[in-house]
C-alpha cells in the first residue's frame, strides 16, 4: 500500500459518519496517509420497495464495495458488520480486525418515549424485520405490524407524522447519528436479541494487502472481533438470512470468558428457541459453532428460512 488509502461506503449518512470516523482514526495514527472515500448505492440502497422479508439472503448492501476491492477501485470498505454476509468473497477478509464495538441493543421509539408495556392495545408498529416482529409478538402477542424500509432520519419521520405507534432502531445508529434522544428507550436483550454483528463495524479488504493490514491492526479491539466472530460463525452453521427470525448476541468479561445467546422464533414468535453456551473467548468461532448445533439438535431447522437467490 502506498501512501494514497482509497475507503468505500455507502452513501447515506450513516455509513459515512461511520467511514468518517474510521477514516479520522487513520489520519491521526499515519498523518501522512492522504486517504479519498468514495461513496457507492448499493442493491439495498436503490431498492425501497422489497419487504425486508423477501430481501436477498447475500450481499444486499455490501455487492457493489465488494466488487470494488476485487476490481482494485478501492482498497477499503467500512460497513456495518450486520450487512455483511457470513461467507465473503474468496480473496476478501473482513473479520481480521474489528473496531470497538457500540452499544448493539435496540430502541423502541415512539414519540413519547413510551415503553413496550406501555403500547396501547393493538398499537401499530413500523418494522419489516422479521426477527423484530417475531420477538415483538413473544412479548406482546396483539402488536401489529407494517412494512418499513428507509434510513434513519426517514423512518423517524414517518413516525413523528403519525404513520404508526413506534418503531425499532439500532440504539449505535442513533447514537453515531447524534438521534438518541427521549424517545428512544432501550429493549433489554431478554426481549430483542439485536442480530448477529450489530453496533460493530466491518472493515473489508483484499486479504493479500498485507501493508493494509498491518496500518489497521491498531484500530482492531479483541473482545469486539472475539464477540462478533462468535455470532458470525453461528449464523453460518445455521445458514441463516435477514428473513431467519434469528438474534444473537456475545459478550466477553474481564477475565477474557465469552458467553453467546441465541434466539431463534416462529415468524409469529409463538414457538421458539433461547440457548447459549460459553468458554475461553480465544475460542469464539468453536463456541458460536457449538451453540449452532445445540439449536440444530433441539430442531431449529423447522425455523430457518432458507436465503432467496438473486
Amino acid at each position: 500500500m502506498d501512501k494514497v488509502l482509497r475507503i468505500g461506503t455507502r452513501a447515506s449518512r450513516l455509513a459515512r459518519l461511520q467511514t468518517d470516523c474510521v477514516a479520522a482514526r487513520l489520519r491521526h495514527m499515519h498523518p501522512a496517509l492522504e486517504i479519498h472515500i468514495e461513496s457507492f448505492r448499493t442493491q439495498g440502497d436503490r431498492d425501497q420497495a422489497t419487504p425486508a422479508a423477501q430481501w436477498p439472503g447475500i450481499g444486499f448492501f455490501v455487492k457493489e464495495l465488494e466488487a470494488a476491492l476485487l476490481a482494485g477501485r478501492i482498497d477499503l470498505a467500512v460497513h456495518s458488520m450486520k450487512d455483511v454476509p457470513t461467507t465473503v468473497p474468496d480473496g476478501l477478509d473482513v473479520e481480521a480486525i474489528v473496531p470497538p464495538r457500540e452499544d448493539p441493543r435496540e430502541c423502541l421509539v415512539t414519540p413519547a418515549g413510551m415503553m413496550l408495556e406501555a403500547l396501547p392495545r393493538a398499537a401499530m408498529v413500523g418494522s419489516g424485520s422479521p426477527r423484530r416482529r417475531a420477538m415483538l409478538l413473544a412479548a406482546r402477542p396483539d402488536l401489529r405490524f407494517v412494512d418499513l424500509r428507509g434510513n434513519v432520519e426517514t423512518r423517524l419521520k414517518k413516525l413523528e407524522a403519525g404513520a404508526f405507534h413506534a418503531t425499532v432502531l439500532a440504539r449505535a445508529g442513533l447514537a453515531r447519528l447524534g438521534r438518541l434522544d427521549r424517545r428512544a428507550v432501550v429493549l433489554e436483550t431478554d426481549v430483542l436479541v439485536p442480530p448477529a454483528g450489530q453496533g460493530a463495524l466491518a472493515l473489508e479488504f483484499r486479504a493479500t494487502d498485507e501493508r493494509l493490514r498491518t496500518v489497521l491492526t491498531a484500530l482492531d479491539h479483541p473482545p469486539s472481533r472475539w464477540a462478533v466472530t462468535a455470532e458470525r460463525a453461528l449464523l453460518r452453521r445455521l445458514g441463516a438470512g435477514c428473513r431467519t427470525p434469528l438474534g444473537a448476541l456475545a459478550r466477553v468479561d474481564a477475565a477474557g470468558r465469552l458467553r453467546i445467546e441465541a434466539y431463534l422464533l416462529s415468524p409469529t414468535g409463538r414457538e421458539s428457541l433461547r440457548l447459549s453456551a460459553e468458554g475461553p473467548a480465544t475460542q469464539a468461532a468453536p463456541i458460536g459453532l457449538a451453540l449452532a448445533e445445540q439449536l440444530l439438535i433441539k430442531g431449529a431447522a423447522r425455523f430457518l428460512a432458507p436465503p432467496i437467490e438473486d
